[in-house]
């Protein structure tokens, strides 16, 4: 069973802005570094130029779905902050999950990478 752990404090974002690894896609930002535990901790984030709260909560749902199906292929001991951009709104769902594999093969975050 896969528990999900997740960032909630102000200082754990700014410390992976300012010292993790970061992917970028088109439409969305991941940012990630090593953390002392033994599990995966994740947190998300969508700006107010997106769009009102329901576009928002709607953008973070499709990202907290796109994390929860992938995480079984996923290495553990992370922090990951995944940053919401404007095309993460309008775009399918295909779409979405594989801007969200590549960001992952780009910080080496996927079992099969090791």
């Amino acid at each position: 069973m896969n528990v999900l752990y997740t960032l909630k404090k102000n200082s754990d974002f700014r410390r992976l802005y300012s010292r993790g690894k970061n992917a970028v896609t088109p439409c969305l930002v991941m940012y990630c570094r090593r953390n002392p535990y033994g599990y995966n901790r994740v947190g998300y984030t969508v700006s107010t130029k997106i769009g009102n709260a329901v576009t928002r909560n709607r953008a973070k749902r499709r990202l907290r779905e796109v994390y929860r199906l992938q995480l079984p292929e996923m290495r553990t001991g992370f922090d990951i902050v995944i940053v919401a951009r404007r095309r993460c709104v309008e775009a399918k769902y295909p779409k979405l999950n594989g801007d969200f594999i590549n960001a992952c093969k780009e910080l080496g975050l996927l079992e099969a990478e090791t």
